[in-house]
């Protein structure tokens, strides 16, 4: 990344919708998945080179961006639909598919709010395109505005494909609605712990109970609530199973998140692949952060969080901090509290067999200290 492409005022890490994808699938993607998606982004790419050469490259930028993801939510859909007998494999793929989308398009739209030009170490959909407006000679500024713009329209117009995936399923007319209704929710709650983690990080203080409260809405909503519901759904596994599958989902997500969180400050990089500095740098507003302000440890150092020049050495004192205030030890024990809950919910003899080992294994995986 060139010097004219470097934001003024970064945010940082990617938020809470990427995080995830740290976490292994409870299975491995079949090819019918890939290989659906391949299809579905093709053909838009195909027709979008009717509207101009431009709008190719942004098509073909969506379709780049949607490759190479472990697939996590996609493959929830299918462990619960196949869970409950596989009635519908063709449908399932579909829906799958459908999550994978959303899943990009919510990445894109995080890179515009965070400022970024790069993930998974490659320009991402703004970066892209503010490198080659760049290149023909626009200024800094132009060149991130229409970054920004392509990013944007991307992301809207991968969740529109996703509805329209979902729209097409081949089911009762019931069936079809209750998962668009649920994609919408989906959409809806997403946004709304989007914009708080937003509010928050424009330096509103938010208490335990908010930040707990946008962690439910931004990340176990649409990464592990509604995918299992969605493949329940689709084998018409009844609402019980749904209501059992979006607790222990909400569950699952809070654990996951807080653990991230944790990682992020206190985790081994070699192993986790995240920066231990980037969030005090940022100031992010997590869970452990709020759970030390006020204690007389973390005031003394208070100062050094939000530095954008923040060094291992304040780093380090501000990791001291969050120990000493006892704030590391209640967000373990949280941690520990809602993969139980999830654990019980896993547990209930209503859930297939084969299903509560997937599960198991991905509360095993999603909260492990790693450090």
């Amino acid at each position: 990344m060139t010097d004219t492409l470097t934001r003024d005022a970064p945010r940082g890490a990617a938020p809470a919708a990427t995080a995830p994808d740290a976490t292994p699938p409870p299975t491995t993607a079949p090819p019918a998945l890939d290989d659906f998606l391949d299809g579905v982004l093709a053909e838009r790419v195909e027709r979008a080179a009717r509207h101009g050469h431009e709008y190719r490259r942004l098509w073909e930028a969506a379709t780049e961006a949607v490759a190479g993801g472990k697939r996590i939510r996609p493959m929830l859909v299918l462990a619960a639909h196949r869970a409950w007998g596989d009635p519908r494999p063709d449908d399932a793929v579909r829906v799958a598919a459908a999550f994978e989308l959303l899943h990009t398009a919510f990445l894109m739209h995080d890179d515009v709010i965070d400022h970024d030009l790069v993930r998974r170490g490659r320009p991402n959909v703004a970066g892209r395109f503010a490198h080659a407006a760049a290149a023909r000679g626009l200024d800094s500024a132009r060149a991130h505005d229409y970054g920004d713009a392509s990013a944007i329209l991307a992301g809207d117009l991968l969740i529109s494909a996703a509805h329209g995936l979902v729209a097409g399923v081949d089911a009762p007319a019931p069936t079809r609605l209750a998962l668009l209704d649920l994609v919408d929710e989906c959409v809806f709650t997403t946004a709304a712990g989007e914009h708080d983690d937003v509010r928050f990080a424009a330096g509103v203080r938010p208490g335990r109970d908010e930040i707990l409260a946008m962690i439910e809405a931004k990340t176990a909503a649409y990464s592990f609530s509604a995918p299992l519901r969605a493949g329940a759904l689709l084998a018409e596994a009844g609402p019980g199973a749904s209501d059992r599958l979006d607790r222990i989902g909400r569950s699952l997500g809070i654990a996951f998140q807080l653990r991230d969180d944790v990682l992020g400050v206190f985790g081994d990089e070699r192993t986790t692949g995240k920066s231990t500095l980037g969030d005090l740098r940022e100031g992010k507003e997590t869970l452990l952060v709020a759970s030390a302000r006020g204690h007389a440890d973390w005031e003394a150092v208070a100062g050094r969080f939000g530095d954008p020049r923040l060094d291992e050495a304040g780093a380090a004192a501000l990791r001291d901090a969050l120990v000493a205030s006892g704030a590391l030890a209640q967000v373990e024990a949280l941690i520990d509290r809602h993969a139980a809950f999830a654990r019980v919910g896993i547990d209930h003899p209503e859930l297939p067999a084969a299903l509560r080992d997937d599960l198991r294994a991905l509360v095993a995986a999603s909260t492990e200290r790693r450090r």
